[in-house]
């Protein structure tokens, strides 16, 4: 989750190269974004298949850049990485 600050274009290139890198991987899944009624606050939602896929993300050359000048773009952040042990619902809703 992260609250965004001011972005520029060096941001959205490095965005748009992670975001084809995450989505290359063999254990992607699927992304799903979602913004806080106010607007303030947003959240990339990645799914993976397997913790590779989340490590292989975390060491792309292009998501270290952006992790080391997050606060030129961001006015907070929290990452939050997680394991889903089950899944469960009236089957109406298909998620991730």
């Amino acid at each position: 989750m992260f609250e965004p600050g001011e972005y520029d274009d060096e941001f959205h290139f490095l965005d748009s190269q992670i975001d084809a890198f995450a989505s290359e991987l063999s254990g992607f899944i699927s992304v799903h974004r979602w913004i806080s009624s106010d607007g303030r606050l947003r959240n990339s939602i990645y799914f993976f298949k397997d913790m590779g896929s989340v490590q292989a993300l975390s060491k792309f050359p292009q998501h270290l850049v952006a992790k080391g000048e997050v606060k030129r773009w961001y006015k907070g952040y929290q990452i939050l990485i997680t394991e889903v042990t089950a899944t469960y619902g009236d089957g109406n809703l298909q998620y991730p």
